[in-house]
């Protein structure tokens, strides 16, 4: 994706090839500080108040590039699964602090869109370029509070969505035809994009706005798209359902913009279960929010090049049959180490033993090492019984997980990817060597301290219930 670029652009350079994006004519090293000091003072803007789904989808580009190989912004999105986020020093400088955030948003949004909107005869059509366009900026003209484009060297940069309106109104009313006011014009996406199909000449240029669909122009993998917009999505509506009211605004504003008209969307939002937020139920399956975040942060704790990722296409055919959702590795990676520690102080849920034990038995490449805990740690394999009942100690495990205590006579010798712990969240606190590794399964009635904890981890309370 790259954003407001006319015509057609041939990148100078592979965008995927990270060293050679930041060995081609390097900006001075002043105006790279400067433009990256302005990214990452947009992007905690949009974690904090502005846009839960921009925050979430850039969490998941994990290389932000400076390089003048691109003019203004884009976001790649690769073959082999991986997002790169790449931006023009001089561009996000001259631009400021208001800019670079319209500028990040309206990325961040071009991800969503092609996502929701995955017709290729439809995003094959100039018209509807430019009605993603309009509808695009005039979002982010909202959202972000801003009163006009941004400017560069004074000039705005970008498509004007109320002078595209002012186009629209001119050719409808020159052949007599209604046109829309400005709010009715932009309510949804496809209803921007169906107005300007009732134009005799739409303001459109010989070449594309935007490189975003260009065979040769900015890379957009459609599974790479599908997989980082889906898991920014589902982060954030289990956001939104944890009570933050600016992700829920986002989500339910995001939802009537794109069910228009448009199957693809709807049947994407009701996988999601997004139909919640509005008192929704999904009639047709149910859908465990803890375990599709489960499934979702194992994935991303798991190094860049090594990890787990969510098929797709298989996950889709699974669910339709419906079967729980798996997880599979990407590209060449040695077997990945994950500890699984069950709580057996307290009543474990046995549905729930059940489905992580076989998820993680089903995920190739990956070897799980099962401990039961309460004042010690017992090493066990799925299937053996447990034992437990005395006081709860966390600290036994980080331990043990750390390599600092034996069990049995041996030490734990192999460095864990991912530590998942199922308990009631009530024992002392602890602070694990790596934090960022550790995932906390909460029963039902537990406390939810790692998430408010210094430094936080994730965390996520389990349904308890039987399944249906």
């Amino acid at each position: 994706m790259a954003y407001g670029e006319r015509g057609r652009h041939v990148p100078v350079v592979d965008l995927a090839d990270r060293r050679a994006l930041e060995r081609y004519r390097p900006a001075d090293p002043a105006v790279v500080e400067e433009a990256r000091r302005l990214k990452e003072a947009a992007l905690l803007d949009f974690g904090l108040t502005e846009s839960a789904v921009a925050s979430w989808l850039y969490a998941k580009c994990h290389h932000q590039i400076p390089t003048t190989a691109v003019e203004t912004a884009a976001v790649v999105a690769s073959g082999d699964g991986t997002c790169l986020l790449l931006y023009n020093p001089d561009f996000f400088v001259g631009i400021g602090l208001s800019g670079v955030k319209f500028v990040l948003f309206h990325e961040a949004r071009h991800l969503v869109h092609r996502h929701l909107f995955a017709d290729p005869d439809l995003r094959a059509d100039p018209v509807f370029t430019l009605a993603t366009e309009v509808s695009i900026n005039h979002v982010a003209l909202v959202r972000l509070g801003t009163r006009g484009l941004p400017l560069l060297d004074g000039r705005p940069t970008g498509v004007d969505p109320r002078a595209v309106h002012e186009l629209y109104h001119a050719d409808l009313m020159t052949h007599g035809r209604d046109p829309l006011p400005y709010e009715q014009f932009v309510e949804t996406d496809m209803r921007v994009y169906g107005e300007l199909k009732r134009m005799r000449h739409p303001p459109v240029p010989e070449q594309r706005l935007c490189a975003h669909l260009l065979a040769d122009g900015v890379p957009a993998d459609q599974e790479t798209v599908d997989l980082v917009a889906s898991s920014a999505l589902l982060n954030s509506l289990l956001a939104a359902r944890r009570g933050h009211a600016g992700a829920e605004r986002e989500l339910l504003d995001l939802m009537g913009r794109s069910e228009d008209g448009n199957a693809h969307a709807s049947r994407l939002w009701g996988r999601l279960g997004a139909g919640v937020l509005r008192g929704e139920t999904t009639s047709t399956r149910t859908v465990d929010w803890w375990q599709r975040w489960f499934v979702d942060v194992l994935g991303s704790r798991l190094r860049e090049g090594e990890r787990l990722v969510y098929p797709k296409k298989r996950g889709a055919l699974l669910a339709a049959l419906g079967q729980d959702p798996m997880l599979s590795r990407r590209g060449p990676v040695r077997e990945k180490s994950v500890v699984i520690a069950l709580d057996t102080s307290a009543s474990m849920p046995q549905h729930v033993i059940r489905w992580v034990t076989d998820l993680v038995g089903r995920i190739d490449g990956v070897q799980a090492h099962w401990l039961s805990f309460d004042g010690a740690v017992m090493p066990f394999k799925p299937g053996e019984r447990v034992y437990g009942g005395g006081g709860t100690s966390f600290q036994v495990v980080a331990d043990y997980v750390e390599g600092r205590t034996e069990v049995n006579g041996r030490r734990f010798e192999e460095s864990a990817d991912a530590v998942v712990m199922l308990t009631d969240g009530y024992a002392p606190t602890i602070t694990p060597a790596e934090p960022d590794k550790w995932i906390w399964l909460i029963t039902e009635g537990g406390d939810e301290w790692p998430e408010r904890y210094t430094p936080a981890m994730a965390c996520h309370r389990v349904s308890t219930g039987t399944r249906t």
